[in-house]
């Protein structure tokens, strides 16, 4: 049901020193690091999984609320394009239309919208074309 999950944080830096150190023992580590560049909110975000699957994110530069993010699984891609519309049906804005976001993986196709309190949802699918 759940992809992965992330967090706003006030130094990006700071929480991956700490993370890193806390969840270790856990056999969670980091995975991956996505530049400023990179990012929809233009900070640096660090995700920390296990068997090179990052499911908890922390990242700077984000609003209380916005910084909140949660990515449903989706089976399909079309399934990502269902979600995407029935959320701004529902009165959700949209924080990024379907495609496939290669940064993150090469299958990595998503939808985001923020929700009523401008919490990031997202629906992603993994599964090749």
């Amino acid at each position: 049901m759940l992809d992965h999950v992330g967090f706003a944080v006030a130094d990006a830096e700071r929480s991956r020193t700490f993370y890193e150190q806390a969840l270790a023992p856990l056999g969670i580590g980091l995975i991956m690091t996505v530049t400023p560049e990179q990012t929809q909110s233009g900070g640096t975000a660090h995700g920390f999984g296990k068997d090179g699957n990052p499911s908890f994110w922390v990242g700077d530069n984000e609003l209380v609320g916005e910084g909140t993010h949660v990515a449903f699984t989706a089976a399909t891609r079309a399934e990502v394009d269902a979600f995407h519309a029935a959320a701004l049906a529902a009165g959700g804005r949209d924080n990024g239309r379907p495609g496939l976001r290669p940064h993150y993986g090469p299958n990595y196709y998503a939808a985001f919208v923020f929700d009523p309190d401008r919490i990031n949802v997202e629906a992603v699918c993994h599964a090749p074309g």
